[in-house]
């Protein structure tokens, strides 16, 4: 999924998974990126490139939810929403809406931290989508957001504020410098980010639905307005729905680039990089893409070459600690992972009364679903522990299905495959329990066009073919359960997640071992 680095174009998306509502600034030769996490945990995602095409994952800013108590649960789409990153007086920034609360930050001297506690700026409900401006040409510091109709009643305005240089608190009541009602055939407008160029004031802001909706971009001479605008990206007749809502960065030598997301139903929200220049129709606007519409494949940015590289995915869980791809689904406790000297992840079977329901369990641990068929496969060991036991591989979003391992009355383990679909409060089997000797399996998924998703196992119990009548596939691999089609979250894409659990009772009920966490690319496409 990596981009090769002697071809001299590059192919569109350059992050193939779920990296909401992106933003991208450059400090040096060195590019950073942000996305929205919502509830789960860590959150704000840091990414780094050096050529804008290859990214790598190297951390996070925001280590906990807070308030804590409110995050203990999953709160899928609540929490972080559409940050926006910034370099400002040797610091690096973060602010962003959690739509329940307000308008928070934090700031660190370098990328990898130390990050500091969340700072609300401003409190509220229904502020969104907040984006601040250091004007180095007068000294002034300004904010702009938007609004949740969900929580506010409010939406398709943006409102502008002058902040504290300081970054901690703003100067006035808030005044709507742009009022999305008041232009023609614009609805939904949110997501601004804030710069200055060419003596304007500018606002890229998307509107008309992450799905189907276009990028925008408003200039004014003075903060307040008022505001032109003009339509910069949109679908036009490619097969790029819903072209929108990201960050414009400049290179080194003068390029400028313009970094945005697809809405693609399971996968969630995947970035492209378009080219962009200044001075379209004459005016000074922004074009971007091809003359306005997002492009497939384009000449790579006038960078040094970089080896390729993507956000990691597999895991050998050294010392039992998740890769930094990995992110609980709530505020995480003590407990729920056992740091030791191997490698592995020994997960404690954790007790709870929502064992009849993945998707209301805080103790998942998650990473995101590639945009690329794929196959997924795990080791597990479930460990001595009491009836009821259990733990997998799961395919989480508004419905879910998930393999794995159950320890029975009698003390046996065996296979088990159960699912979800989205209306149901609880799961029931995809398949029949099957005999697994030693509590041991290899878990797989392949993940096919469209999020189809095949289950499978091998227990390494070749007698038992026969007793299933599945028929041992590649490697002893025996099919379980029909096809699951992967479904989203509220604003997030499917995710892939390990769980380990236990119904309600006293005492310590076991733990999960997970081993040799793959990802292969099923049809891996030309390099980008």
């Amino acid at each position: 999924m990596s981009a090769d680095p002697a071809e001299p174009v590059y192919r569109n998306p350059v992050l193939d998974a779920d990296w909401s509502d992106p933003d991208v600034i450059r400090v040096g030769d060195d590019f950073y990126l942000t996305a929205s996490s919502f509830g789960r945990v860590p959150g704000l995602p840091l990414l780094h490139s050096r050529d804008l095409v290859n990214w790598t994952l190297v951390g996070h800013a925001l280590q906990r939810l807070e308030p804590e108590g409110e995050f203990a649960a999953p709160r899928h789409d609540c929490g972080v929403w559409a940050p926006s990153l910034r370099h400002h007086d040797g610091r690096f920034w973060i602010f962003w809406g959690d739509p329940d609360r307000g308008v928070f930050q934090v700031n660190a001297p370098e990328i990898r931290g130390p990050w500091t506690r969340p700072h609300l700026v401003k409190a509220g409900k229904g502020l969104i989508d907040p984006c601040p401006l250091w004007d180095d040409e007068t000294g002034e510091a300004y904010l702009v957001h938007a609004w949740a109709k969900s929580r506010s009643g409010v939406k398709n305005r943006l409102t502008g504020h002058r902040m504290h240089p300081h970054g901690t608190e703003l100067l006035d009541e808030g005044k709507v410098i742009v009022d999305g009602d008041r232009i023609p055939g614009w609805f939904t407008l949110e997501g601004p980010k804030l710069y200055r160029h060419d003596g304007w004031f500018w606002i890229f802001a998307p509107a008309g639905g992450v799905e189907t909706g276009w990028q925008g971009a408003f200039r004014s001479r003075a903060f307040f307005g008022p505001y032109e605008e003009k339509v910069v990206l949109e679908q036009k007749d490619t097969d790029v729905n819903g072209p929108h809502q990201g960050g414009w960065v400049r290179t080194p030598s003068g390029e400028d680039w313009f970094l945005h997301f697809q809405q693609r139903g399971a996968y969630g929200r995947v970035v492209h990089l378009q080219p962009m220049r200044w001075g379209g129709g004459g005016g000074g606007w922004p074009v971007i893409g091809d003359d306005g519409a997002p492009v497939a494949e384009h000449r790579r940015p006038d960078l040094p070459p970089q080896p390729p590289a993507a956000p990691a995915t597999d895991d050998d869980f050294p010392g039992g600690r998740p890769g930094r791809q990995w992110q609980w689904t709530a505020n995480p406790r003590d407990g729920w992972a056992t740091h030791h000297s191997a490698d592995g992840l020994r997960l404690t079977c954790v007790r709870t009364p929502d064992a009849h329901d993945l998707r209301a369990l805080p103790n998942v641990l998650t990473q995101r679903l590639p945009g690329t068929p794929c196959t997924v496969e795990v080791d597990l060991r479930l460990d001595d522990g009491e009836p009821g036991a259990r733990a997998g591989l799961a395919v989480l979003g508004d419905a879910y299905s998930w393999i794995g391992l159950q320890r029975g009355p009698d003390g046996t383990v065996r296979l088990v495959h159960r699912f979800a679909e989205t209306v149901a409060d609880q799961e029931r089997d995809a398949a029949p329990p099957r005999p697994a000797p030693g509590g041991r399996a290899r878990l797989r998924v392949d993940i096919d066009a469209g999020a189809r998703c095949r289950f499978s196992y091998d227990t390494g119990d070749t007698a038992n073919t026969a007793d299933t009548g599945d028929g041992a596939g590649e490697g002893g691999f025996r099919p379980s359960g029909q096809v699951f089609a992967a479904t989203p979250w509220r604003w997030v894409g499917a995710l892939l997640g390990l769980v380990a659990l236990a119904p309600t009772g006293q005492g310590h009920a076991g733990t999960a071992t997970f081993t040799q966490f793959r990802i292969r690319i099923q049809e891996k496409r030309a390099d980008r």
